[in-house]
């Protein structure tokens, strides 16, 4: 009879044993680091795919062994505050906020512990972000695609474009406060010594995009500069329609406008700084400290043209834009 009950005895146990070891296993794996990625534009398919291509460069695999929460603000600029708040309370593996000067510097204000990868439009070392490019220092690191640098060179080119207009629009977003501090910096000594007007219009949202054209075309601006700002570059389809529809030249921050019937743009590859902030994420989830990367610096530059756009305006595109530029036909 003892027999009998010890040999129950052991059975349950193993039983209990049998059940709790596939328990505790599932228990020992590993969770999956979480990466916050922050953009204030609207959702952006390509930009998203170029992030992910830099984080399979750097070995992560989106779903398989890293989980990204994406976060389009969609030109909302006063979330970003409450939403870098939630994702240091959330313990990120890391913050990820790819072409944002301001969204980098709420994540610096947010945390000290948590690494940031950003892409920034200007010297981070005078926004504050960074101790120097060589050695960041701290908790951030990234790449500057010096979109603040080259305000004047784009302008030039469209004055060359459309040299006889001479009264330009320029939109900028207010909500975004250093890319219109830069915007507003660069242009109007650049515009007074080419001999141009500059009007400054302000959208921060899609219904006041469709105002601020009302307005330039009651106006009667003869072209259109739109500021380089994560918003107004994600409302690129709005922007080049109506700048069709009301016949306005326009020059835009990035290429992707001019692929979807902009005029021209001239601009750093955005694409590839996306897939910059993967790569340096994907680095540092492996163990690398943003203290020892150094900040890097967009070495592609783009002048593209929409030939067939340029066409319908009746703009002559000289044979010295051309072989300055990519033409899309």
């Amino acid at each position: 009879m003892a027999s009998h009950i010890g040999r129950r005895k052991f059975l349950t146990t193993l039983g209990g044993a049998a059940v709790a070891w596939p328990l505790a296993a599932h228990a020992q794996q590993p969770t999956m680091p979480v990466v916050g990625f922050v953009n204030a534009g609207s959702s952006d398919a390509p930009l998203a795919a170029a992030f992910r291509k830099g984080l399979n460069e750097a070995g992560y695999f989106e779903g398989q062994n890293v989980t990204v929460e994406y976060h389009w603000l969609e030109g909302q600029f006063d979330r970003l505050l409450a939403l870098m708040a939630d994702l240091v309370h959330r313990r990120m593996a890391v913050i990820a906020t790819p072409a944002g000067n301001y969204a980098a510097q709420v994540a610096k204000a947010a945390t000290t512990a948590i690494p940031i990868v950003f892409g920034v439009s200007e010297d981070p070392v005078k926004l504050g972000l960074v101790a120097s490019l060589a050695r960041p220092g701290g908790n951030l690191t990234g790449i500057n695609f010096f979109a603040s640098e080259y305000n004047a060179k784009r302008l030039a080119l469209l004055h060359e474009l459309v040299p006889k207009a001479v009264r330009i629009a320029v939109l900028v977003n207010p909500a975004n406060v250093p890319a219109t501090e830069s915007t507003l910096r660069d242009i109007p000594d650049a515009a007074r010594a080419m001999g141009l007007q500059i009007q400054v219009l302000k959208a921060s949202t899609r219904s006041e995009i469709e105002a601020a054209f009302a307005t330039l075309v009651r106006d009667r601006a003869e072209a259109l500069y739109v500021a380089g700002d994560v918003f107004l570059t994600s409302r690129r389809v709005q922007l080049a329609t109506l700048a069709a529809t009301n016949r306005i030249p326009a020059s835009y921050p990035s290429r992707e406008a001019v692929e979807v019937g902009g005029l021209m743009a001239y601009a750093t590859d955005r694409a590839d700084m996306f897939r910059q902030v993967g790569v340096y994420t994907g680095q540092i989830l492996q163990g690398a400290k943003p203290a020892e990367l150094p900040v890097l610096q967009s070495t592609k530059f783009e002048f593209v043209i929409n030939l067939q756009t340029a066409r319908v305006l009746g703009l002559e595109v000289s044979n010295s834009l051309q072989l300055l530029a990519e033409v899309i036909e």
